[in-house]
């Protein structure tokens, strides 16, 4: 996917896709942290540590109910 920069007063600003976000699980109120290796920049969404706690319960509750079927469902 390519994007360029679009003017926002002073600044300039990388619109992110609501897919992209989806797939990042985050929200326009997500705070993200802003590194670059010289080459790229690196966005990374910074999880409350009960968020991810309450997604990693979740995450393993639904392997549980259902890991049989997944596995299933992969042969």
């Amino acid at each position: 996917m390519l994007k360029t920069l679009t003017r926002h007063g002073n600044s300039y600003a990388l619109i992110i896709d609501k897919p992209i976000l989806d797939l990042l699980r985050a929200s326009p109120d997500t705070p993200f942290q802003i590194m670059t290796d010289g080459n790229s920049l690196i966005l990374t969404p910074v999880r409350e540590a009960d968020e991810e706690r309450k997604f990693q319960d979740a995450l393993a509750m639904v392997h549980t109910r259902f890991g049989n079927a997944m596995k299933k469902l992969a042969e």
